[in-house]
């Protein structure tokens, strides 16, 4: 049976390729990991683009205390000024669908970005010094709008032409822990509704024709996964050998769950405290980000202002 991930430090975990390098260092309570995926034998074997992913993780983050998080948001930023264009608007797009909790992070990161774009005078210059350009949409779900997410973030970058994209969605983990305590950034984009299997067409730079970084955390695990790791713990103890267990398994599994029902997905009861405090992370990561030029204190205070 396929154990379903988006993250790229979950899928070369046994991975053994020479198109894959794999750099871990710690800060404190937060593990990043940077995954590069360098050849597309290695892409087709992990079944991600080739590219970089960077990830941090932190232990029960949504326990974690202010000091912590501003931590978090800090790095996140650093990554990010790395990966983006040095100038030119940035265009944020929230994807999925705000209706749906575990999949309302993409909307929830938007209601705490520094939007600057309508701050222009008419020759394109920005009002406030030091100020960058920002704009933001989140586009819904095909099966709300009847238009493709790639469509309509398309559409807007023709007309706006930002020099990048930075794309935020939900993703599934392979490990239940992963919720809500891990960000994986990337420079290779996305694939709208790839946290609950529904894929969509990618937002990449061939695709939107500027680069595009996306970012997503683990909003998800599929209900299988849970099943098999339960049911693997409980034949281990009565000395089933690894070679029938894998058979077994993945017969009581479809028949128990995939057959009955389909892919079902799991997620925690206090999922919208999790997001919340995720996407004000990940809101403070992209304006420090962006807005390079200005001080913390500064951010502050214009996000209260313009917002």
């Amino acid at each position: 049976m396929q154990i379903r991930t988006d993250l790229a430090m979950e899928a070369s975990l046994h991975a053994a390729s020479a198109g894959i390098r794999q750099k871990k260092c710690c800060f404190g309570k937060i593990l990043k990991t940077e995954v590069t995926v360098e050849t597309e034998e290695a892409a087709r074997m992990l079944q991600k683009a080739r590219g970089h992913y960077i990830t941090f993780s932190m232990d029960h983050l949504y326990y974690a205390d202010a000091a912590e998080r501003i931590k978090l948001s800090h790095h996140l930023a650093h990554t990010l000024r790395m990966l983006l264009p040095k100038n030119g608007d940035i265009l944020v797009a929230g994807l999925g669908n705000r209706r749906i909790t575990a999949d309302a992070l993409g909307s929830k990161v938007l209601d705490h970005l520094l939007v600057t774009r309508h701050l222009q005078d008419k020759e394109g210059g920005m009002l406030y010094e030091g100020l960058r350009g920002v704009c933001a949409l989140a586009p819904g779900v095909l099966g709300v709008t009847g238009m493709e997410t790639a469509e309509v973030i398309r559409g807007i970058v023709q007309h706006v032409k930002p020099s990048a994209v930075i794309a935020i969605d939900a993703l599934t983990a392979r490990e239940s822990g992963r919720i809500c305590t891990t960000i994986q950034v990337t420079d290779t984009g996305i694939m709208p509704g790839s946290g609950v299997g529904n894929h969509r067409t990618g937002l990449n730079e061939k695709t939107l024709g500027v680069p595009v970084i996306a970012i997503g955390v683990p909003m998800v695990v599929y209900a299988t996964v849970i099943a098999r790791d339960a049911l693997e713990l409980m034949m281990k103890d009565v000395g089933i050998s690894q070679q029938r267990l894998d058979g077994v398994m993945d017969e009581l599994l479809g028949k128990t769950l995939h057959h009955p029902l389909g892919d079902m997905v799991v997620t925690p009861r206090e999922v919208d405290a999790m997001v919340g405090k995720v996407a004000r992370i990940i809101g403070d990561g992209i304006n420090e980000a962006v807005q390079e030029a200005l001080s913390p204190e500064e951010l502050m205070e214009l996000a209260h202002d313009c917002l």
